[in-house]
């Protein structure tokens, strides 16, 4: 009986490795400026600071997800980040509003967690766009050949065509 392997052809296309770069760092960008949102404006902000932790957290560890070829939590990536970015339009106003004369000052400057919350509108967007692209790449097919064939496979062989593993 030939040694068999797994193989996951849809992983080493170089699309798939672009699009799983880009939400994994689309990711990692939308907690940080969440982060930086919380810690900013911390003492003026009204409640909701655990769940803007959380949410940051939870981002983060997507994004460990994604890097590790993770296809299943691409669709709530994108649904967070529709989430966010209807949050983000919201709330950056009023940010920009407290930057005026009489309003106690943040750790930040108001006009500047505006900004980045206005940032995260598109960073969102674009986040929704490639969750949902990658998502179509079929990042979980595995082919199951012979040894010699994967070798071959790995080795960037371009005629190679994947053949079922002989019978016991």
């Amino acid at each position: 009986m030939a040694d068999t392997v797994i193989v996951h052809p849809n992983r080493d296309k170089v699309e798939s490795k672009a699009a799983k770069g880009a939400v994994t760092l689309l990711l990692v960008v939308s907690a940080a400026l969440i982060l930086i949102v919380v810690i900013g404006g911390l003492d003026k902000l009204q409640g909701m600071i655990v769940v803007a932790i959380v949410w940051a957290l939870l981002y983060l560890f997507m994004a460990y997800l994604v890097a590790n070829w993770n296809r299943g939590i691409l669709p709530v990536a994108a649904g967070m980040a529709i989430l966010l970015t209807v949050i983000a339009a919201v709330a950056a106003p009023a940010w920009f509003a407290r930057d005026k004369t009489g309003f106690e000052e943040t750790t930040l400057p108001a006009s500047i967690l505006g900004l980045l919350t206005l940032i995260l509108v598109p960073v969102s967007v674009a986040l929704i766009g490639f969750a949902m692209r990658a998502f179509q790449q079929k990042w979980n097919v595995e082919i199951e050949v012979p040894r010699e064939d994967a070798d071959r496979y790995r080795r960037g062989d371009t005629d190679f065509e994947p053949r079922e593993p002989s019978p016991v």
